[in-house]
């Protein structure tokens, strides 16, 4: 995993990061702050794995959830903008999915995430499907969600 070269980056820019992790239940957090070095970069990690909490804490609309559910683009769009606007960090990256080995369905499978990034006013969000049992969806989507801040960033500058 590139956890040391996000550390890096974010470091060497003077950035925070914060999370908002649902599926990975603070997975990413725990990957970046095992890290030597990661309190000079890492702000907050939030855990709303309960849509009560995307709300009430990450401001996700219930109208999002409701029409979209939590598992979409959309959710995880607003999850990132929320952590990004609570924390005051520079850069924001949020994961919902569905990990297993229950809860999938025909138009949302075991596998499918949505991981967001966002930064000042942009927001991006994409959808993966993950292949394995739970831990390794898990760690798969912690993975990409490291590699996407990433290329976010050395996209971005």
């Amino acid at each position: 995993m590139k956890t040391e070269e996000l550390i890096a980056l974010l470091t060497s820019r003077k950035m925070k990061i914060s999370t908002a992790e649902s599926c990975t239940g603070g997975l990413i957090a725990q990957i970046i702050t095992s890290i030597a070095g990661a309190s000079a970069v890492f702000d907050c990690g939030i855990i709303a794995y309960l849509n009560k909490i995307k709300e009430s804490i990450l401001g996700v609309s219930a109208k999002t959830l409701s029409e979209f559910g939590a598992v979409s683009k959309q959710t995880a769009a607003e999850m990132a903008q929320g952590v990004l606007a609570l924390s005051g960090a520079d850069v924001a990256v949020s994961v919902t999915g569905i990990a297993g080995p229950g809860g999938g369905s025909v138009d949302k499978p075991v596998g499918t995430v949505f991981i967001g990034i966002s930064s000042g006013s942009k927001t991006e969000v994409k959808k993966f499907l993950f292949k394995g049992d739970r831990e390794s969806v898990r760690n798969q989507t912690a993975a990409a969600a490291i590699d996407m801040v990433i290329a976010n960033l050395q996209d971005s500058f």
